[in-house]
């Protein structure tokens, strides 16, 4: 494979898209069948094929490694030869094999593939990772950086599609790489764990690498492999929300304008302008609504038509800060002229300025800089978070406890959505769905109560701990200060042996050693005194944090159990509006059929009346048995 220029510098090709299927058939008795030729997949609701869908590449998860030659191994190339590529992956869900979520599993996947190709990389190289996470409301965290940044799109007229503030930690391999996404989810399950199944990401790769040509300036050829990683489904009543590659695809077909959020901006850029896409759609496990399984199909479908434009990345930082510094020159000459003193010219400085300054900060020493100063604060943050983290048996236990939680949470919202979409079976079974629902209801709370007591006995059961060895401290210094006196009074008898004085002088001696006696018990009672105010403000300090501690996990279980409880109100108000629509359906229906009834009755007796007239016209005798019923 050729690393410098290629020959091709723009390329035009179509979305390529592969389908993951979870744990078929499910629970309504609808399934997905991939075919022989790994493409096609049919799908099948009560033993009947409903419709075909037709992909690049169809997998299971006992088959996901198939991905890496079909999907993977031609974005990574296309990247490591400077050019954008992007992987959605949709649909995702929090499980997977041996406890690692399937977008992990893909990501993995992928950070491997893109490395093996930069490893044959003769030139220097410099690669750097990004980490943003989405959030429902549209608003955006950098999990690398330990200070909270405005995040906007930026598309710049030489680096393209850009987030404007992002940190950038530099990587030597894909082990690194998967480190550092490691680390993020970790911060962001730290930081917004009631919402964090709700929420998409972006971990960007940037490979650069240096060209040198003859008789010109060394150029840097830029590849960036963006993995976005889309929640929510297909389905408008999807329990996490509708996707964002939904609402993307609407805007782009209705021809309008897309937000100026982050996220819609780089979906819109991957499907429509810059880069080659590729979509990777988890279909969802059985537990999910009867109308997500073909949505979902139907969305990737969709998807797979789109037409995106791969250009290559290929730039000189030193010729584009002049030709940006002529372009603001000659500008200023203009802004100086009495006939050109516009308010937009002074606005088109401001965007060169921008612009120049970010040119300026994709020097490879600036941004080495600022990655080894991130490294230190995530070092940081990893130690303290690790201080944080319960210690010992109890903590154990608190941990069990809150696994627990996430388990019966999980397990509740298959049941509901078990129960809202296999409502219609017998009288038995409804009754006992909804008595294994009221089970997983008592268990939950019976949990959370734990999960409270077991916060507030770890609170408690650590102030014992370090006043006891605060206590211990305060009786060793007793206990040296008694020595010593101890000492003092045996010295001072010594003497008086010694002294061998009769009268005055014998009390002058006594008075003189119970003096240094007083002396040093005085010393004893201050430093005792200092001990226990240095002892009653640590324990103060610590019982601060403790209460703080608490209120922050009262407040997470409280939230934990609130979302709980609206998504049970969701599922139940939209069972029952189903329940309703369905038998204003069903009324509607039997009346239609009650009429069309009366309506042939009514035919059928005028045929026989004039059947019977017929008869008595010819004199037939069988006319008077031929009488309406």
């Amino acid at each position: 494979m050729n690393m410098d220029i290629p020959g091709e510098t723009v390329r035009v090709a179509t979305v390529k898209v592969g389908v993951v299927l979870m744990q078929f058939p499910d629970a309504a008795g609808s399934s997905c069948v991939i075919r022989e030729d790994g493409r096609t997949v049919d799908y099948m609701l009560g033993g009947k094929e409903e419709s075909s869908f037709s992909f690049d590449q169809a997998v299971t998860l006992e088959t996901l490694e198939q991905v890496e030659p079909e999907i993977l191994q031609p974005l990574a190339e296309l990247v490591s030869c400077g050019y954008t590529g992007t992987l959605l992956i949709g649909g995702i869900h929090r499980t997977g094999k041996s406890g690692i979520s399937i977008d992990d599993d893909i990501i993995k996947y992928a950070l491997k593939m893109l490395f093996s190709h930069i490893s044959k990389v003769k030139s220097t190289t410099f690669n750097a990772v990004s980490f943003v996470q989405f959030y429902p409301d549209d608003s955006t965290l950098d999990l690398l950086s330990p200070e909270r940044h405005d995040l906007k799109p930026f598309h710049h007229p030489v680096l393209g599609c850009l987030v404007d503030g992002v940190c950038e930690v530099t990587v030597g391999s894909a082990e690194e790489a998967y480190a550092l996404y490691e680390t993020g989810r970790r911060r962001l399950a730290d930081t917004a764990a009631p919402v964090s199944s709700r929420c998409s990401f972006l971990f960007s790769v940037q490979s650069e690498r240096e060209l040198s040509l003859e008789g010109a300036e060394p150029e840097i050829c830029r590849g960036r492999l963006q993995l976005v990683g889309l929640a929510g489904g297909a389905s408008r009543t999807h329990l996490r929300g509708v996707s964002p590659l939904v609402k993307t695809l609407e805007q782009i077909e209705l021809g309008t304008r897309t937000s100026n959020h982050l996220l819609p901006f780089l979906l819109t850029d991957a499907l429509r302008e810059s880069g080659m896409t590729c979509l990777l759609y988890c279909i969802p496990p059985q537990a999910l609504l009867d109308t997500e399984v073909p949505s979902a199909l139907a969305l990737a479908q969709r998807v797979q038509g789109l037409v995106t434009t791969a250009t290559y990345g290929h730039w000189c930082p030193r010729v584009t800060e002049q030709e940006l510094r002529l372009q603001m020159q000659g500008l200023r000459k203009t802004m100086m002229s009495p006939e050109e003193q516009d308010r937009d010219n002074a606005l088109r400085l401001a965007g060169l300025i921008k612009i120049l300054q970010m040119v300026k900060d994709q020097s490879w020493e600036k941004r080495l800089e600022m990655s080894e100063k991130l490294k230190n604060k995530i070092k940081e943050w990893q130690s303290a978070t690790n201080k944080r983290r319960p210690s010992g048996d109890r903590g154990a236990d608190y941990q069990e406890t809150t696994e627990q939680i996430k388990y019966l949470q999980d397990q509740l919202r298959q049941e509901m959505k078990a129960h809202t979409t296999e409502g219609k079976g017998s009288v038995e079974q409804v009754q006992e769905r909804v008595t294994r629902i009221q089970q997983l209801r008592e268990s939950l709370d019976d949990e959370m109560k734990k999960s409270g007591s077991a916060s507030v006995e770890k609170m408690d059961s650590s102030q014992p701990l370090e006043y006891g060895r605060a206590l211990e401290r305060r009786r060793q210094t007793q206990d040296d200060h008694e020595e010593l006196i101890q000492e003092e009074l045996e010295k001072m008898e010594e003497e008086l042996k010694q002294e061998k004085a009769d009268g005055v002088q014998r009390e002058l001696l006594v008075v003189a050693g119970e003096r240094r006696v007083l002396t040093l018990q005085l010393e004893a009672l201050r430093a005792g005194a200092r001990q226990a105010e240095v002892d009653l403000e640590d324990l103060h300090s610590r019982h601060l944090e403790d209460m703080q501690r608490f209120r922050e996990e009262s407040l997470k279980v409280f939230q934990v159990f609130h979302q709980v409880s609206e998504e049970q109100k969701w599922t139940m108000k939209e069972r029952y509006q189903s329940l309703l629509v369905e038998a204003v359906q069903d009324a509607v229906y039997l009346s239609a059929q009650n009429q069309q009834l009366k309506e042939e009755n009514q035919t059928h007796r005028v045929a026989l009346g004039e059947l019977k007239d017929s008869l008595a016209t010819r004199g037939d005798p069988m006319a008077e048995f031929a009488s309406p019923s």
